[in-house]
């Protein structure tokens, strides 16, 4: 009996990871019709262990690309997805056997749009294991918005893709697609779909495990990455203004606006780790572009517009 999901799998130098990671899809006690695997221009032996999965693993699709970052892997897996249903999964996390099972029941019998759930930060024994929602109970019946609305005014909400099960028709109809370019893409794509969706459930179960690695860069790699989360915050900001300004729900427009600008300030923490030259410039041109005036637009309460102060004071006196 076919699943009818499709499970999208970017992959960019993941040979350490990637056979955990296969070896949980295979050990599904629901197969996938499809594993979609967007080689997005590995040069290590990633390749290699795709092709060896392939021979054991008849619903392993594998697409090669030049590199062109996660989004785009994202997108050309939505391109040529065929399920009903879609999941992602990066290639360096690994899931719960029965993680499509339950979860394409769920979908099939309330008729969602997105299936939420839980997962675990794994550490790799080097500390305990914990929940990504650890306070979250299973909710069932609500539309996307009122999700958004519930868990904002508990806690920030969490944006990851791979802890969604999504209905491919919902996705199509809505066109919705990954940013090329950006990274924590999923910032904007998991607010734009949810505020999209009707009928959502949220399963505390943790089927997802959500590795946090310890990798070693070099001075150059680590600046071209700060690079890239700056660009990619400050384009997660102007977007989610948009979305907050649009939102009809005072309520929700007020909790969003607070979120876009606690998260604006890891920008400015990451502009430290630039060399000064460089940080002062950027911090000029985001003043000269009116970022700052754009966070003082959505900011509330006291703590946070002291601190937008705190950084424009500093952004004048930089030379």
């Amino acid at each position: 009996m076919n699943s009818g999901l499709s499970v999208i799998l970017p992959i960019y130098n993941v040979q350490a990871y990637l056979p955990v990671c296969l070896d949980s899809l295979m050990a599904q006690t629901v197969q996938p019709d499809e594993i979609i695997a967007v080689d997005d221009g590995s040069t290590d032996n990633s390749p290699q262990i795709l092709a060896d999965y392939a021979l054991r693993m008849p619903n392993l699709k594998v697409i090669r690309q030049e590199n062109a970052g996660q989004s785009v892997a994202r997108n050309t897996g939505l391109d040529v997805a065929s399920g009903e249903f879609v999941a992602f999964v990066d290639a360096d996390d690994f899931v719960a056997p029965d993680l499509y099972d339950k979860g394409l029941r769920y979908m099939r019998d309330e008729r969602l749009e997105i299936l939420l759930f839980n997962g675990v930060y794994y550490f790799e024994g080097r500390k305990p294991d914990c929940l990504i929602y650890p306070n979250a109970d299973a909710v069932s019946g609500l539309s996307g918005e009122d999700w958004l609305l519930k868990h904002l005014k508990v806690d920030r909400l969490l944006h990851y893709v791979v802890i969604h099960i999504y209905r491919r028709k919902f996705l199509k109809d809505n066109c919705f697609r990954f940013v090329p370019g950006l990274i924590y893409e999923d910032v904007l794509w998991t607010t734009q779909v949810l505020l999209a969706a009707k009928h959502v459930c949220y399963d505390s179960t943790p089927f997802y495990y959500y590795r946090i690695s310890v990798r070693k860069f070099s001075v150059e790699e680590k600046a071209r990455q700060v690079r890239k989360i700056i660009d990619s915050s400050v384009f997660n900001v102007q977007s989610l203004a948009k979305i907050a300004k649009n939102a009809h729900r005072c309520s929700l427009r007020t909790l969003l606006q607070a979120q876009l600008v606690d998260g604006a300030f890891s920008v400015f923490h990451k502009l430290k780790q630039l060399p000064k030259p460089e940080a002062k410039q950027r911090l000029r041109i985001l003043r000269k572009e009116g970022f700052f005036k754009l966070l003082w637009s959505n900011a509330h309460g006291f703590t946070q517009h002291r601190r937008i102060i705190r950084y424009w004071l500093y952004s004048l006196v930089v030379k």
